[in-house]
């Protein structure tokens, strides 16, 4: 009995952290060459954008890891540079590197509805993080710059959602009764 109750608060807090741990890292490293990003990488939609990815050293462009990443079209509108997230996802930023005082910023939607925008990042030869400063649902980024192609971005980062607390407090009511069913038994 002890063992079953045991197991099943381990269970409880392993479902409980895992939305905490799901950020995934897209480094760009693993394309295979210089080629228009993939309509589906990473698990995410790149199908609506014009996002090209290269490897070779070309400065100011600097890699943040690794040495691939990935430039917008020059002169493209921001919405050549839509990133589709899917549902359920949180998006937390991207680094940057370019020409000098280049502007970058995120948009950031869900359900076509324009739900934040990013600070503004001057870019520059050393990449440097820009924080989407959002933590809510997001299906759909834009990368918004007066001068698209006049920066690369790398190591995109999103996660998963942190779970609603119904669906927390639902998992606790099952979880009990779990419990209380072993106890029966025992």
């Amino acid at each position: 009995m002890k063992r079953l109750l045991s197991s099943l608060l381990l269970a409880a807090a392993g479902l409980a952290v895992a939305p905490f741990v799901s950020a995934t890292v897209l480094t760009f490293d693993d394309l295979a060459g210089d080629d228009f990003v993939p309509a589906n990488y990473g698990g995410l939609d790149w199908s609506a954008g014009d996002w090209f990815a290269f490897g070779d050293a070309q400065p100011p462009f600097s890699a943040h890891s690794g040495s691939m990443r990935i430039a917008s079209g020059f002169g493209d509108a921001d919405a050549a540079t839509a990133i589709g997230l899917g549902d359920g996802r949180t998006f937390q930023g991207a680094w940057f590197a370019g020409y000098e005082d280049v502007d970058v910023s995120f948009k950031l939607y869900e359900h076509g509805a324009l739900v934040a925008t990013s600070a503004t990042l001057a870019t520059s030869a050393t990449p440097t993080w820009l924080a989407s400063g959002y933590a809510g649902l997001v299906d759909e980024v834009i990368v918004s710059s007066a001068d698209q192609g006049g920066f690369v971005l790398d190591d995109l980062t999103f996660s998963a959602a942190v779970p609603e607390p119904a669906s927390t407090a639902l998992l606790a009511c099952g979880l009990v009764a779990l419990a209380a069913v072993a106890r029966r038994r025992a």
